[in-house]
């Protein structure tokens, strides 16, 4: 099977003016600024009177909403008319998080001159059974209803016919839209789209909900006596809606977004959004960064759709004030999230089972469709694949009788979706979208005449199959010394990042990994989901402690462990356990050349054997020559990651471990037993680490010990890194083979510290020197 491997791409420094370094310094905590500078030179931020406005929204000047000229006005018109003669509104939204923001906006906005359920409801499309835009059949039930006037939010500039066939019912349509414009003007009252303005204009970039709150912000500013509530208070929709987009963060989207999140962190300490307060507890953010969209709200707004078709209540969920229902209603997105999660990874690992049969250096567009897959979880897994294989990818799931497969499509590259899809329009039942990304559907019948015209037509307007390879750009060169709170807050600058202004991504060169494992992820009720997060440690040359990562959706087994790597990561800050700063892994390769690590190894004693003495004064003084072991190992892996860190910095390993004391494993049972009924009885909670240095074991034997203590009746909860009590039940009729396994560990673990500390140096050395070289 064919597939291009992903070309890395180092964005060169640029050279910098020092006159601008040292006006980016004035915005840094304690930092030269030269980072924050070379990146924000690198986007074409190049003028230092220009950076206020970028760095902080209260210094740049928003456009006007206005700025749609007419269009902009005979919607306000219209509004203002049906306001006047009581007609009946309906906002008709979509079920993504812009879609169900950009409806809450235009529910509290118009809100404030309709009156909510008797002037004023709102419509959200079941992504399901009625995909994308407006229909005949929702509209005529809106027509039965009484709806005089549709006002629409990220979607319909391209309905003309369900637009044409709601003037036959006698409703009129304001369309609020961002997506791909009608090749002619839709009969509408009015149509404000801001891809009707230039490229360059500030206001071409807003996603559905920053044109929504455009629309509003013109209706306080025509009739500025009759909103109770400032128009501000929208912008936490806002910018939950624009991020969660992935449009481009730049002009007044930049701006929006900015003041969005301002009054979005407050909800954590004045919360007025009972939901979004919800959301970010359960997520557990707080709501002062993108991040906490991009990977918390977002994600979780999403997933209702996804797994229950109908979003509707999400709109209530972030727009209602009564504190009981916003809760329950947050507790079920946040299991439609946790349902998405398991959903994603099957359909993931069932697309490329499906892969693995095919040839694809004669395919340029995987197109593939099953009766089987949620499609919900399409568009994801589409994402996840196009950027894997390199190429545009289109997955479809087909209908109970067989008749119709709907789908969504994802590009990858520069390669434009929606002209690559449209080219086969003739095949298609619906098609609607952007660039990058897009959803579909057609009859089954039509599949594979699609699959191959589709093909055709890209190989036709390929240039060079190659660019078809994923390429992951770097920014900026660091080690790991430099990782932390100083460097963190230096590229803080830049948020909100986001598509044109993407998080600066990092390259760390000649790496490695230590302390890695993995785990499934848990639901905020601690049950595991089946998505896999895999823990790590990160090193270089420049530390003597490895600094903590996280890489999402993989297995430790896929991280190189007995070599140099070079590594792409973000640099981030984690609030779950423990707050700490820490770097997600994006990508990772094998060095090239690892003999200048390897070569100093050769015939040299690099070993010392202090086991057992005191140090007396001539160690001490050669203290600063040797990195110590002072915990006796119990696996040649805790050596070798001893080892390998020595070696990096030119120092000798120095074993100075005592004789190991060990409690009989029975004894080690009844003390761990003991430690539970203690957090039962008080309720309290203990980590991993606090336990494993009590009883003097390893965090592989305590998850056994744990499993054992759930065989006895303890019911054990693990939240992070902090283990509690909770229930006490009847003992399983496997306990004692559960106990037994733990205490044989604990003996067999109390063996190989007893052999570490008497075997030879001589032998360990040439052991560790052997798999080092490897």
């Amino acid at each position: 099977m064919f597939q291009p491997q992903p070309q890395w791409q180092i964005n060169p420094a640029p050279e910098v003016p020092q006159s601008f370094v040292e006006g980016v310094k004035g915005y840094t905590k304690g930092t030269n600024g030269r980072y924050a500078a070379q990146l924000l030179w690198q986007r074409g931020i190049q003028d230092v009177e220009k950076l206020p406005g970028f760095l902080n929204p209260d210094f740049y000047q928003p456009a006007s909403c206005f700025e749609f000229g007419e269009e902009m006005k005979c919607a306000v018109n219209r509004l203002v008319q049906a306001r006047e003669v009581g007609e009946k509104v309906t906002i008709w939204g979509d079920f993504d998080a812009d879609g169900i923001t950009a409806t809450s906006v235009l529910w509290e906005g118009l809100g404030q001159f309709f009156v909510q359920h008797l002037q004023l409801s709102y419509y959200i499309p079941n992504r399901l059974t009625e995909s994308h835009g407006l229909n005949k059949e929702g509209i005529e039930k809106l027509a039965e209803l009484g709806t005089k006037l549709i006002v629409t939010c990220d979607t319909g500039s391209t309905n003309l016919a369900e637009i044409n066939y709601a003037q036959k019912l006698g409703i009129e349509i304001i369309v609020t839209d961002h997506h791909t414009l009608p090749p002619e003007r839709p009969a509408v009252v009015a149509i404000i789209n801001p891809r009707y303005l230039s490229e360059n204009h500030p206001l071409f970039h807003l996603s559905g909900v920053a044109v929504a709150y455009k629309l509003i912000e013109a209706l306080y500013e025509t009739l500025p006596d009759v909103p109770k509530q400032p128009v501000e208070d929208l912008l936490d929709l806002v910018a939950i809606g624009l991020i969660a987009d992935l449009v481009q963060l730049s002009g007044d989207c930049r701006y929006l977004a900015q003041k969005g999140i301002q009054q979005l962190q407050k909800q954590k300490s004045e919360p007025t959004r009972p939901g979004v307060a919800a959301l970010l507890e359960l997520c557990r953010r707080s709501g002062d960064r993108p991040t906490d969209i991009s990977f918390g709200l977002g994600p979780r707004i999403n997933a209702v759709s996804r797994i229950q078709g109908d979003a509707s209540f999400c709109v209530e969920l972030l727009t209602s004030r009564d504190n009981s229902r916003t809760q329950q209603l947050a507790l079920e997105t946040e299991l439609a999230n946790t349902r998405r999660k398991e959903l994603q990874k099957n359909v993931a690992k069932d697309v490329k089972k499906r892969l693995e049969q095919i040839d694809l250096s004669t395919t340029s567009v995987i197109v593939l469709a099953d009766p089987q897959w949620q499609g919900g979880v399409l568009g994801l897994v589409a994402g996840q694949v196009a950027q894997e294989y390199g190429r545009p990818t289109i997955l479809l799931s087909i209908d109970s009788e067989g008749k119709f497969a709907r789908g969504s499509a994802r590009s990858v590259g520069n390669i434009d979706l929606y002209e690559l899809v449209n080219s086969q329009a003739h095949l298609l039942a619906r098609f609607g979208g952007h660039p990058f990304a897009a959803g579909l559907s057609l009859p089954v019948a039509n599949l594979p005449l699609f699959q191959e015209a589709i093909n055709q037509e890209l190989r036709q307007n390929l240039v060079d199959f190659n660019s078809l390879a994923p390429i992951v750009e770097a920014d900026l060169i660091v080690t790991v010394a430099e990782l932390g709170k100083e460097l963190f807050w230096e590229l803080k600058l830049l948020e909100p990042c986001g598509m044109g202004n993407p998080a600066p991504r990092l390259l760390i060169k000649n790496c490695w990994f230590t302390n890695v494992w993995n785990k499934n992820t848990s639901d905020f009720k601690k049950k595991k989901v089946q998505y896999i997060k895999t823990n790590f440690e990160l090193g270089d040359e420049t530390v003597k402690e490895g600094f903590p990562g996280v890489w999402w959706g993989h297995y430790k087994d896929e991280l190189p462990q007995e070599e140099l790597c070079d590594a792409i990561v973000e640099l981030d800050f984690s609030t779950f356990g423990k707050p700490h700063y820490e770097v997600r892994l994006l990508a990772v390769k094998s060095c090239a050349d690892a003999s200048k690590f390897n070569s100093s190894l050769a015939g040299n004693e690099w070993i010392l054997d202090w086991r057992g003495e005191g140090e007396d004064l001539e160690m001490q003084e050669m203290l600063e020559k040797v990195l110590k072991m002072e915990n006796c190992p119990v696996a040649w892996e805790e050596l070798q990651i001893k080892f390998r860190n020595a070696i990096a910095h030119s120092q000798k390993l120095a074993l100075a471990y005592s004789h190991p004391q060990s409690t009989p494993a029975e004894q080690v049972w009844q003390q761990l037993v003991g430690i539970a009924k203690y957090l039962y009885r008080t309720g309290k909670m203990a980590t991993a680490e606090q336990i494993c240095v009590k009883l003097g074991i390893s965090q592989v034997i305590l998850q056994l010990g744990i499993d054992a203590l759930s065989q006895l009746g303890f019911v054990v909860e693990r939240n992070d890194d902090f283990f509690a009590v909770v229930e006490l039940n009847s003992p399983s009729s496997t306990v004692k083979q559960a106990i037994d396994l733990f205490i044989s560990a604990v003996t067999e673990a109390q063996f190989r510290r007893e052999y570490f500390y008497q075997v030879p140096v001589a032998t360990l050395e040439g052991i560790v020197k052997g798999s080092t070289l490897v």
